[in-house]
């Protein structure tokens, strides 16, 4: 390692997942050098995926999901105060407080926050909640322990599918709006879509369809909402769960790449300027970050999952303190997971980049099934359902370019179709939240290139 990598100023801009685990991995791999990280949350680096889950269900307290360190990564934690520009110049980060911070190498893992309502005024009524941070869920877990006649969700994507899954467990009436065609559609598909919507409906939720909410009612306090049907439904409370908004503008004058998708990065992790030059000092990692993935055409990825934010924070480390030709790429393929209607969902790959799929392993009836996605006659992800032993053996096809549909008898397909179907991933447009996997590059279905719209 050169000695002049290993010592000099890094910061970290963002002090959840990715922050946390990049500090680590810089002293793991013998930065000795000054190190700082920024947060805008009062908190040490917490754990987000149990707020939706063990926290709203009563089982965890808001306060107990802060991560454990895996070493102490010897930092000068600036907790509470915001990054509020780049000057790539002088190299310095700016801070909310006025002050600002220079360094040698920076990290940008400002992550995301939940998108709000619309409406200023209808989003501040009294019951009106999102749901992304420790407070966020501490408020509604405790406005759902007072036992509210009903709670309207508003999108059906992961996690406004667990809030809906969390109030009926606790015997909560819901009514979930999404304006897409069924639940986790933009995530998973329309043929997982239907499934979804089937266990919402067999769990006791209210599902609406291809509906959107007008406007959300009160005087002070939400009392119900408007549906673009024409119907109205009385609640007590409403998530609103319209997916992510990245942290991105606080770079918007500072010459990289970085738009509403994220901050686009190479392979590396290094972010490009807004030329396409590739940075040699300024870094990017989890949920923020747009990156080129091999196994799928080099598309650029937007990710908003657990394990990508930790590989990518430790890649990104590393190659903050080795030279080129030590550096290594971020290759690992996507996988999430989620606990809803007492199922266990994992994935692997990028469903989304599709154009066909097959229940290859067991049956929707069943509730325990292994769905394989291909795309142009190549497998590109698989999505189980109570059958995660089977993750493995497909996350190896994936990474092998192992032919669509998969070979009958490399697994038990006594109960599946036994022919592809179209994945049917909508345009991310007709969702009411955002995609778990934002593809920003042409259009997997369509052999075209999608030019964006500036913004």
């Amino acid at each position: 390692m050169s000695s002049d990598l290993r010592s000099g100023r890094i910061v970290i801009v963002g002090a959840s997942l990715a922050g946390l685990r990049a500090a680590e991995t810089l002293r793991e791999k013998g930065f000795t050098g000054s190190l700082t990280v920024v947060g805008d949350e009062p908190h040490p680096p917490y754990d987000r995926p149990p707020l939706s889950k063990q926290v709203l269900l009563g089982k965890a307290a808001a306060t107990s999901v802060e991560l454990p360190m895996r070493r102490d990564p010897e930092a000068d934690w600036q907790l509470g105060v915001r990054a509020t520009g780049l000057d790539p110049m002088d190299k310095r980060v700016l801070l909310s407080d006025g002050r600002s911070l220079s360094f040698d190498r920076l990290l940008i893992a400002t992550g995301t926050r939940a998108r709000p309502w619309p409406n200023a005024d209808e989003g501040a009524l009294d019951g009106v909640f999102t749901l992304r941070t420790i407070e966020d869920a501490g408020r509604l877990a405790e406005r759902l322990d007072a036992g509210p006649r009903r709670v309207l969700v508003i999108g059906a994507g992961f996690t406004g599918s667990e809030i809906a899954s969390a109030c009926r467990e606790r015997g909560i009436d819901v009514t979930v709006a999404e304006r897409g065609p069924a639940p986790l559609v933009g995530a998973l598909g329309g043929t997982l879509g239907k499934f979804a919507a089937r266990l919402h409906r067999a769990h006791g939720v209210d599902l609406r369809t291809g509906v959107t909410v007008t406007a959300l009612r009160g005087n002070g306090r939400f009392t119900g909402a408007d549906l673009s049907d024409g119907s109205h439904v009385e609640a007590d409370v409403a998530v609103v769960a319209l997916g992510a908004v990245r942290n991105t503008e606080w770079l918007v004058d500072s010459g990289l790449a970085a738009g509403p998708r994220g901050v686009a990065c190479d392979a590396g992790c290094r972010a490009f300027d807004m030329y396409g030059i590739v940075t040699d000092d300024v870094f990017v990692a989890g949920d923020v970050a747009r990156f080129p993935h091999p196994l799928f055409e080099y598309q650029m990825l937007s990710l908003e999952h657990w394990g990508n934010a930790v590989e990518q924070a430790e890649v990104a480390a590393h190659n903050m303190v080795n030279p080129g030709p030590r550096r290594r790429p971020h290759l690992t393929v996507p996988a999430f997971w989620s606990s809803q209607f007492g199922l266990n969902i994992k994935s692997v790959g990028v469903p989304t980049f599709s154009d066909q799929v097959v229940i290859a392993q067991g049956s929707v009836e069943d509730e325990r099934l292994v769905a394989v996605y291909g795309y142009r006659g190549r497998i590109t992800a698989a999505v189980t359902v109570n059958m995660a032993k089977w993750l493995e053996h497909y996350q190896r096809l994936i990474e092998t370019a192992a032919p669509f549909p998969p070979e009958p008898g490399a697994a038990d397909r006594r109960a599946a179709a036994d022919f592809p179907i179209p994945s049917d991933v909508p345009d991310p447009k007709v969702l009411s939240h955002g995609p778990t996997v934002a593809l920003t590059g042409h259009l997997p279905d369509r052999r075209l290139t999608r030019v964006w719209p500036a913004g």
